[in-house]
Order: structure tokens, then sequence, then C-alpha cells
């Protein structure tokens, strides 16, 4: 197993170890289904606002809910060692949960980043970071890929291949 992907219940102590050297720590979540260059921007940029970060990937029952059936494309683990193979990414961990506002309570990040789908206004969880003291920063370029379209294209194609 990848020593970047950690158990949801070892948050509370990770984000103690990260306060206590003074580092930053930068909480980005998402289902990451199909990674698309949208993700490596949303990623990079999220790992700019501080020292650490940690990447949520909502569980395969999470994304179903969240997107319907016929997904997730790719199992949790999987997602998981995917997103924990980027070099901006220092921890990932795998929540079951619809939002991020438990995982935010264990970690207590500084920063919870979220892609420009968002405003700072509209994120979820915003009332939770702030609780915790932390920040919301709407990160990424503007919102022009997701997996949903990707898998549109791939369909329209397959349906029509070219002669």
């Amino acid at each position: 197993m990848n020593h970047k992907i950690i158990p949801q219940s070892e948050l509370p102590s990770l984000g103690d170890r990260l306060r206590k050297r003074g580092w930053k720590i930068v909480l980005a979540n998402g289902c990451f289904d199909l990674l698309h260059v949208g993700h490596i921007r949303f990623l990079q940029d999220a790992k700019r606002q501080g020292d650490v970060l940690v990447v949520g990937i909502n569980s395969d029952r999470a994304v179903r809910t969240l997107k319907g059936s016929g997904r997730p494309l790719m199992p949790e683990n999987a997602r998981a060692e995917l997103i924990a193979a980027l070099e901006c990414v220092d921890f990932v961990t795998i929540f079951d949960c619809l939002t991020a506002e438990e995982i935010l309570r264990d970690l207590r990040p500084h920063i919870q980043c979220k892609g420009t789908d968002y405003s700072e206004a509209s994120v979820p969880e915003g009332k939770v970071i702030e609780g915790l003291g932390g920040t919301v920063c709407i990160v990424g370029d503007a919102k022009g890929h997701s997996t949903r379209e990707i898998l549109a294209d791939i369909r329209k194609r397959f349906k029509h291949p070219p002669a």
C-alpha cells in the first residue's frame, strides 16, 4: 500500500503532528473518478496554498449517490492510488460521507480548497471550516473539463466511429 494513503481514523493525529511543526495544512476533496487535466490543475493550485496537501477521495458508495448509476468508473482504492502518485499530493484518505464535513473536523486544516465550479459562499462545508478557524479557497482553472463531458464524448465517438 502507498505510504501516502492513510485511513480517515489517522487524520486527527496527522493534523496535530503537522500543526506542531508549524505547517499550513490544505484539504482538497472530490470523486476523481476519471483523472483529467482539470483535476491536476486543481490539485497543483491547492498545494500552492500551503505546506501539506491532504486529498479526500469520496468512497464508491458516496460517488454512486452523488453521480448516479454506473459511477464510479474505478474503485476507490484505485482512485486513491492515482491521486497519491501525484507529486503535489502529500496524503490521501477515502471518506464515505457526501460532504467533507467529517474529514474537516478530523484534520482541522487551515484551508479547504474547492474548484471553480464553487464560489466561497456555495461551498457546502464553508461554515464548518470557518468554525474550525480555517478558510475556503477557490482554486484551479475555469471549469471546462469534467468526467461527465469526457464520458459523453467517448459515447459519441464510439457510437459514430470515424470511417
